[in-house]
């Protein structure tokens, strides 16, 4: 199993949040593809205003949140990360960014493991060729900052929209130390 994924089943064992077991194949209700759909934009809308903005730190952050998103998705149905290669090479120019992280959110409508992988596998690209940036280092401070809220509060991240908005709200580690000069 992938050792990112394993954290995210962790993170959702913490909130006592149910998940398929592993090697299970659990479909994704509708309701929780439209759940799923609108954290993905949620955090792809975060991804391209840190571009604008042109906040590497603040893209490093949202591009993490998206993949764990993307393996919250993954973790629920029970499956593992499906290893897709990313064909989006460094072309200098933001639009191209914001293309590939929208057509890949979009794609996962479809409720597919694949889908949600693929976004996965995108994330980690662009933190590695378009930041410039430790993704896995980044991942363990995200997981460890939303391990560390729901020890102290019992918050759930993914409950339902009003959580969603509320997201907003709480400071995000800052992981300008995973950024590579």
């Amino acid at each position: 199993m992938n050792g990112h994924l394993k954290s995210v089943r962790e993170f959702h064992e913490a909130l006592l949040f149910p998940q398929a077991g592993p090697g299970t194949t659990l479909q994704l209700s509708d309701m929780e593809i439209i759940r799923y759909q609108a954290l993905l934009m949620e955090a792809g809308s975060e991804v391209l205003k840190a571009i604008k903005a042109g906040e590497m730190a603040e893209m490093l952050v949202g591009l993490v949140d998206l993949a764990y998103v993307a393996l919250a998705a993954i973790a629920m149905q029970g499956r593992d990360v499906i290893d897709k290669p990313v064909f989006w090479q460094h072309d200098g120019f933001v639009l191209s960014v914001m293309e590939a992280v929208s057509d890949k959110i979009n794609r996962c409508a479809s409720g597919s493991t694949d889908q949600y992988s693929e976004v996965y596998c995108l994330c980690i690209h662009l933190v590695r060729s378009f930041v410039n940036a430790d993704f896995d280092k980044a991942f363990q401070m995200i997981h460890n900052n939303n391990l560390s809220r729901v020890k102290k509060s019992g918050e759930s991240l993914y409950g339902d929209t009003d959580n969603i908005r509320k997201l907003k709200l709480h400071k995000s580690p800052d992981l300008s130390e995973c950024l590579y000069e």
